[in-house]
């Protein structure tokens, strides 16, 4: 199982597995955001094939304001990465991100950031097992005014 580059061709597939990740986006939405950043050089998504399913993707975009814990920009972003289930384990993601870090390598980067909801365990160790380090911690207030 390759890592390929997402292009035109694969842009369903890739909304498909970003609607499994993102369920609360319509597939509208998600499928105009992706052919925006598809022609970016800011930004590219990586798939994985298991046969005819695509089965993973990462979308890794390049960050120039203030990234959390940084301290040299630009720096390549970790938007989302997803694996179907069943191929979690199987060093999967570590074979995309290591494709990100590559093309932000190229880009100019120094660094990787990314982040994932206090309560994501799973997220929180994955980050740790793929060469992340925690920078901080933070909840985010928002309200209405009237």
């Amino acid at each position: 199982m390759n890592v390929i580059k997402a292009t035109e061709h694969t842009i369903d597939a890739l909304v498909d597995l970003e609607m499994k990740l993102w369920p609360d986006h319509t597939k509208e939405d998600l499928l105009a955001e992706c052919r925006k950043q598809l022609h970016s050089d800011q930004n590219v998504h990586y798939l994985i094939r298991n046969k005819n399913d695509y089965i993973a993707f990462i979308h890794v975009s390049i960050r120039n304001d203030y990234v959390e814990g940084a301290n040299s920009s630009p720096v390549g972003y970790v938007e989302g990465i997803f694996v179907e289930k069943e191929f979690r384990m199987l060093g999967l993601a570590k074979k995309l991100i290591a494709a990100g870090e590559e093309w932000a390598k190229a880009k100019g980067c120094r660094q990787m950031g990314s982040d994932t909801e206090l309560a994501n365990q799973s997220s929180l160790n994955f980050h740790i097992q793929t060469g992340f380090s925690e920078a901080n911690r933070i909840i985010s207030f928002i309200k209405d005014i009237k």
